[in-house]
């Protein structure tokens, strides 16, 4: 119970909270201390106490229920783990691997990444670092209980203190450091990302998550809709989680999907970047395509910058499509949108890179035009040579459209050196809209001679092409006027 007193002392320094630690192998509850003065420890579970809680989580007797002498968790053992490792054990604070590592090692799969958890505080990690002379890289995490240190100047590791959530405002949190491992577990989304790992294989399980990652079950620690308010963006982890973990795309929990529906507003409050950043590895994970139909079910996705009523029946048929292709997530998001000012909006909400913008405006503005404007290779080859167009984007509108021979194609395809720039026609001068449009006439002419026109052959075109552009310009002024006025 020394956890327990550590915390005490503390949460007084805690002006507000909304939030409670559950000790369910105790049977006691401690309640963060609030301006009305400290709070005591209580013995008994009152109903008002269990409304605010939710359901309590299942917990084992005993946590310490199994080990594990696998290759993936001998795999992790590099010269600068056992750096570290010894390190703390020197020092006499406790370390274990901790999320997604102890998930990964369980399931057959040589974690990419390996963070760790400890009893000891941000400043004692930062004492002892000091004292031998490792170099510590903190990014913003410290105040979060986490230090970087880089071992034997070869490897990050990120070490996070043990830590309980006090207040939350639906994405970030005010934490309490403890040094009791449980109340760290409890703190966590789902029972699989709640386990811990001992260095001799001890896997510390209190909420069985390693019975819910056997069954490829996706649960939340105890109440759902508590987890969820805390942090609506496990919203959007449930979903990447299921990909990853669930056995089919039927095994949803119906009280776990009401949780998310009834809290799906409170997406509006996380960031597009991170919405985008979860969206990703959703649409291109395991079932990616059913997930995005069941976040729309549960009313999510017009929070995440798209349509209300998205365009399901293009999406549906555009995930047929893309199954012989390898694509950008952008791709499939943009089968959701009906037009180029929905692209807009997604883009911004999400904050989408530049080439993920440019590429959703493309499709949306392109795709009607295929089997019409677009039919022969020669088109796409044209397409490409125009200036709002890169050969990407046009190749991508090919996989879109399920084309794959001309996908094929075009691949194949060396693109010729276009004969003429900009100084050759610096005589006639030509600047800006003008000159642009110039080229852009002079380009398809040449694509029109299977690339054949020479650059003085083309050069003897343009007082035929600048007077077309100039008759254009004629007819076009009275309207552009009128607009004007």
């Amino acid at each position: 119970m020394h956890g327990i007193r550590n915390i005490a002392k503390l949460i007084k320094r805690v002006p507000v909270t909304i939030g409670f630690a559950f000790l369910q192998g105790s049977r006691s509850v401690i309640t963060i201390a609030s301006r009305m003065g400290p709070s005591t420890p209580t013995k008994e579970l009152s109903s008002e106490l269990v409304s605010q809680l939710g359901k309590p989580p299942r917990m084992r007797e005993d946590p310490a229920f199994k080990k594990v002498d696998s290759p993936e968790f001998h795999g992790i053992f590099t010269s600068e783990v056992d750096s570290l490792v010894s390190l703390f054990k020197q020092y006499d604070y406790e370390l274990r691997i901790a999320g997604g590592a102890v998930r990964d090692i369980l399931m057959g799969i040589k974690p990419k990444d390996i963070d760790f958890a400890t009893t000891a505080t941000p400043d004692q990690m930062k004492e002892m670092f000091t004292k031998e002379n490792v170099r510590m890289i903190n990014a913003k995490g410290e105040k979060h209980g986490t230090i970087t240190p880089r071992i034997n100047g070869k490897e990050n590791f990120e070490v996070t203190t043990l830590r309980i959530d006090v207040r939350t405002d639906g994405r970030h949190a005010d934490v309490v450091f403890t040094t009791d491992w449980q109340l760290d577990a409890n703190r966590r989304d789902l029972t699989i990302n709640s386990m811990f790992l001992g260095f001799d294989g001890t896997v510390y399980d209190y909420f069985y998550g390693y019975d819910d990652l056997q069954e490829r079950r996706v649960v939340f620690v105890g109440d759902a809709d508590i987890r969820i308010k805390e942090d609506y963006l496990r919203i959007l982890r449930y979903f990447r989680f299921y990909g990853r973990i669930a056995k089919d795309t039927q095994s949803h929990d119906a009280t776990t999907l009401a949780a998310i529906k009834d809290n799906a507003e409170g997406l509006a409050r996380i960031s597009g970047e991170r919405i985008w950043s979860e969206l990703q590895k959703i649409i291109v994970g395991n079932y990616g395509p059913e997930l995005v139909l069941e976040m729309h079910r549960c009313n999510l996705i017009q929070h995440c910058g798209l349509p209300v009523q998205p365009n399901l029946k293009e999406f549906q048929r555009l995930c047929d499509a893309l199954k012989k292709f390898e694509n950008p997530s952008i791709l499939y998001m943009t089968g959701l949108l009906h037009s180029v000012d929905e692209a807009m909006m997604m883009h911004e909400r999400l904050k989408l890179s530049a080439f993920e913008r440019d590429l959703a405006l493309f499709i949306t503005q392109q795709r009607e035009r295929v089997d019409t404007e677009y039919t022969t290779l020669r088109d796409y080859q044209k397409l490409c040579l125009q200036p709002y167009a890169k050969r990407d984007y046009v190749e991508q509108l090919l996989k879109y459209t399920n084309k794959v021979e001309l996908y094929n194609q075009l691949r194949a395809w060396p693109t010729p050196i276009f004969p003429l720039n900009g100084n050759m026609l610096k005589d006639y001068g030509l600047s800006g809209k003008n000159l642009g449009s110039l080229l852009s006439m002079l380009r398809l002419m040449w694509a029109d001679s299977d690339f054949q026109l020479t650059s003085e052959q083309l050069l003897e075109k343009i007082p035929h092409i600048l007077e077309k552009l100039q008759s254009t310009s004629s007819t076009q002024a009275p309207n552009k006027k009128k607009r004007t006025e």
